[in-house]
């Protein structure tokens, strides 16, 4: 089945817009390449998808090193905000920006949902 951008991009126009504190979101291949992405205009999604991919990379060695076995997640914290990727299974991982006054809790709840959307889309 052909990925249709358009569509993935929609859901995560959404996502940003109506989620608090999200500052930007993306949808991103295990190997770089930008799916759809809503991010800040600052922000070269070529660049944001590279960055995305090494996380990942580095979190499965992580994973592996550690015994910790399959990485769902990988969190950032930084002095101005939160970036989280998380796994879409082994096609696709969703990276959310968020700002530092974002609640947890909510956030993981969101991109719960808003996974389960990509994951009937690409089924």
């Amino acid at each position: 089945m052909a990925i249709n951008p358009y569509k993935l991009g929609r859901i995560l126009q959404t996502f940003v817009s109506n989620t608090p504190d999200v500052q930007g979101a993306a949808m991103i291949t295990p190997d770089g390449l930008t799916l759809a992405a809503s991010l800040p205009v600052d922000m070269d999604d070529e660049r944001v998808s590279a960055i995305s991919a090494a996380m990942l990379s580095l979190g499965k060695r992580i994973g592996n090193e550690l015994a910790r076995g399959t990485i769902d997640r990988i969190s950032v914290e930084g002095n101005h905000g939160l970036s989280i990727l998380t796994s879409c299974g082994e096609d696709a991982v969703f990276l959310v920006l968020a700002s530092k006054t974002a609640k947890p809790g909510l956030l993981k709840l969101e991109i719960k949902q808003t996974i389960t959307q990509f994951n009937l889309f690409l089924s």
